[in-house]
């Protein structure tokens, strides 16, 4: 399960009458929190006018108005494409960021629709949605810069400043709406930072009124329905019901294996250290360790961020840390035993595994930067809607795509549904366009990254924050299992 979809800590009430006022979507009948993500809010809106999706961009490390913008113009030009994702609405002065109290809300209709795991789809499903994830990265090179700035980047230029919002939302709260917001801000705040490998979302549903004219896309949660509005073309443009059609039906050529799939790889000499990540977790799906990737010099997909992989010796000591959280709390409790079992046996695979750490790498492009199976929505077979674009951003396109996999079908036990993620893999690899090998190594280093990763027991024990244990056990067994099968994961993925 991944991180989104924990319930939250506390529920907020959006300043609807400074909101509403910003978009012709009638008066509130009624607002009801959503199960929702850990670094961002949501709630079903009903007006006089229809149902809508309202999200509240509360993570820091996303939450600039400017940058949400950004990645809502992306959407925008997906939907364009024909890709399912349903575009934010725009309110009457023609923005799609609306910022009140210093916070920042998007509205979106709502749309109906349910997350489907991997366990809930059949092969022929699988391959589409390997296909659906290709079809995402090559339309994000069409529609993105190719030079200069990454979605997030202050400052105008190239083509994802283009068009609106050239200056940041103006704050559209009244001077008496903004005492009043200062006074419980704190106690609103969510304790910045999240983990990283196994994050979840959520859903919604169609509504009548559009205000701005236009579907929308948002944030994913859990849940049976789900949000956001109609998309156009639900199941997508002609192109991609074509890609995912094909995909899975044609011969696969056997590809050369990944160096380290039958020999480890040499670690490169002299690695540079990241920076310490001790004493704050890393978000969800960031690689242990790993800042957001942003492109450099004049063209940024051509220059890779040239992020170092973890570092075994930083991970010895984390897994000491944790050790001693784990002895120091009473009562011990049955987490606390499975904790202790995960992190010696982690240490021991480690200081086995040491040599095979991967060296920076990777062919670097725009990926969604957070796909997992809620933030994707399904009505009926097909895909509705790819929501939750707030981690928009440059980084190894294939790794994104190992990933996915990774969370979409890890069963209950910490295994794989390694002929589902062949299916899927092999659709992967058509519609994106990327070769064996790429995936080969791409295996190579998501598997190194969940063998350092520990934000779920860092969660629990240094902030106290109990909501993803439920996740523990299998994404703690999958790094164990991988690494005992591991070739035959990496055959999964390049056969």
């Amino acid at each position: 399960m991944p991180r989104s979809s924990v319930p939250p800590l506390a529920s907020h009430a959006p300043p609807l009458g400074a909101l509403l006022r910003q978009y012709a979507a009638g008066s509130a009948l009624t607002c009801d929190p959503v199960d929702q993500g850990l670094l961002n809010r949501g709630y079903r809106l009903a007006t006089t006018r229809g149902h809508y999706f309202l999200k509240h961009h509360f993570d820091p490390e996303t939450a600039d108005p400017a940058a949400i913008a950004r990645q809502h113009r992306a959407t925008q030009r997906l939907a364009d494409l024909g890709v399912p994702v349903a575009p934010p609405l725009p309110g009457r002065d023609g923005r799609t960021v609306a910022v009140v109290g210093g916070h920042a809300y998007a509205l979106h209709p709502w749309i109906d629709g349910r997350h489907r795991h991997g366990g809930q789809l059949s092969t022929g499903q699988c391959g589409r949605l390997g296909a659906l994830l290709g079809v995402v990265h090559a339309s994000l090179e069409r529609v993105m810069p190719t030079r200069g700035r990454v979605s997030g980047d202050r400052g105008e230029g190239g083509r994802e400043d283009a068009g609106q919002d050239r200056a940041a939302p103006q704050d559209l709260t009244t001077g008496k709406e903004r005492a009043a917001g200062r006074e419980g801000a704190a106690a609103r705040e969510l304790p910045a930072g999240a983990g990283r490998g196994e994050d979840t979302g959520r859903g919604r549903a169609a509504g009548q009124g559009d205000p701005g004219g236009g579907a929308r896309q948002t944030e994913a949660g859990r849940g049976e329905t789900g949000r956001g509005g109609e998309p156009r073309d639900p199941g997508g443009a002609d192109h991609l019901r074509d890609a995912t059609r094909r995909s899975g039906t044609t011969g696969r050529g056997r590809a050369a294996a990944p160096a380290g799939a039958s020999a480890k790889p040499l670690a490169p000499t002299a690695p540079p250290r990241p920076a310490d990540t001790h004493h704050r977790p890393p978000h969800p799906y960031t690689p242990a360790g790993q800042p957001q990737s942003r492109p450099t010099g004049s063209n940024g997909l051509a220059d890779p961020p040239h992020t170092p992989s973890a570092d075994p010796a930083d991970t010895f000591a984390l897994i000491d840390d944790l050790l001693a959280h784990v002895r120091r709390h009473r009562p011990t409790d049955a987490f606390d035993e499975l904790a202790r079992h995960r992190l010696l046996e982690r240490r021991a695979l480690l200081e086995q595994h040491a040599d095979r750490r991967p060296p920076p790498g990777g062919s670097v492009g725009w990926v969604h930067g957070d796909f997992h199976p809620f933030n994707l929505l399904y009505k009926g077979d097909s895909p509705a809607a790819i929501v939750d674009w707030d981690r928009l951003g440059v980084q190894p396109r294939a790794e994104e795509a190992v990933r996915a996999a990774a969370i979409f079908f890890v069963r209950p036990a910490g295994t794989l549904d390694l002929p589902k993620v062949r299916a899927y893999a092999c659709a992967y690899r058509r519609t994106a366009g990327a070769t064996p090998s790429e995936l080969g190594a791409a295996v190579h280093r998501v598997w190194w990254e969940r063998l350092n990763d520990f934000w779920m027991l860092r969660w629990h024990y240094e902030r106290g924050d109990t909501r993803a244990d439920s996740q523990f056990p299998a994404a703690s067994a999958l790094a164990v299992w991988w690494t005992r099968e591991y070739d035959a994961v990496c055959e999964a993925f390049v056969d």
